[in-house]
């Protein structure tokens, strides 16, 4: 079986360094080795997702960033309400920018459809601005 990935706005962050400090700040919260994003639906295509999927990171309008999903688990706020815990791995993986108009909550995103990961070599590589990253990425030169 093929795996599914889900693509999420990363509300708030301004960078991929944003989502690393604020997920490094938050770990006393997750399990050892993970990190966690709590959503309101449950994804129908569980298994899919769980076969060796990921959560696809958009920044500033611009996929930038996934993490491995490893578990989905319940969540119960203090409404009492549950909840889906996408459980990730810790490790965020940099990948190829690719442009994406807003959208609520988040949506499946097939694997012909999800950037490439970039070399590890090239996280240290001087970080572009992001308006200049979405222009790059809506012609395809990026």
């Amino acid at each position: 079986m093929d795996h599914l990935n889900i693509i999420k706005l990363c509300v708030g962050a301004e960078s991929v360094e944003h989502l690393i400090d604020w997920q490094t700040q938050n770990t006393r919260l997750w399990a050892p080795g993970t990190a966690e994003h709590v959503t309101r639906m449950w994804p129908k295509r569980a298994d899919e997702i769980l076969a060796g999927g990921s959560l696809y990171w958009v920044i500033k309008g611009v996929i930038l960033a996934r993490q491995r999903i490893l578990a989905l688990d319940e969540r119960r706020g203090s409404d009492g309400i549950a909840r889906c815990a996408l459980v990730l791995d810790a490790e965020v993986i940099r990948t190829e920018a690719a442009a994406r108009r807003p959208f609520q909550g988040w949506r499946y995103l097939d694997l012909a459809d999800s950037p490439r990961d970039l070399p590890k070599g090239r996280a240290l590589d001087d970080k572009l601005p992001p308006s200049l990253a979405q222009a790059l990425a809506e012609i395809g030169l990026r």
